[in-house]
């Protein structure tokens, strides 16, 4: 798998204003939000009704409301780390933008991958909402694939480009449970 990574390389944003970059970053949410949380669950719930698994879905209120604060607090976690990227990292979350600087603070003190945990977990927030059995697994299934497919490129592509600083850095902070303590490299 190593061997297959070594030759997908993200490309470094150019220099840019915090401005540029946060509206290149805010361009990226609101067509990732689009399609992840909104088409492809919309999609999947309406399959479920033609394939007669409408009856399956669950529908208390309460996973409705569960949904929307899960959204919530996803939304914000995602939005807070991106503002990192953007404010101390001098590019955008988009590996073909990808940052110009290590960012190891905010959310990225206490876990490595607060993006995709916010992300996860709002795909999780739509399914819940919907009371969708197959959305709810769409957004697991992304879950899993984004952390054996993905995850491994991302750190490799981060170790070429930070090297000692983010091998430390990995080294001390989880990627999916959070410290207790800040991370202070």
């Amino acid at each position: 798998m190593r061997v297959l990574l070594n030759n997908v390389r993200g490309r470094v944003a150019r220099p840019a204003s915090v401005r540029r970059n946060l509206a290149k970053t805010l361009l990226q949410v609101v067509l990732m939000w689009l399609a992840f949380f909104f088409l492809a669950p919309v999609i999947l719930y309406r399959f479920e009704e033609k394939a007669g698994l409408a009856p399956r879905r669950f529908t208390s209120s309460l996973w409705r409301r569960v949904g929307v604060v899960l959204f919530a607090a996803g939304g914000t976690l995602g939005l807070t780390s991106a503002w990192f990227m953007v404010t101390r990292g001098q590019g955008t979350p988009l590996p073909a933008d990808a940052t110009r600087a290590l960012v190891v603070v905010g959310p990225y003190r206490y876990v490595r991958n607060p993006m995709a945990i916010g992300s996860f977990a709002q795909g999780i927030a739509v399914g819940l909402f919907l009371g969708s059995p197959l959305a709810t697994t769409y957004a697991l299934a992304g879950s899993v694939g984004w952390n054996y497919f993905v995850r491994p490129w991302e750190e490799l592509d981060l170790e070429r480009r930070f090297g000692v600083p983010y091998l430390a850095y990995k080294e001390s902070v989880r990627c999916w449970i959070p410290r207790l303590e800040p991370y202070d490299p």
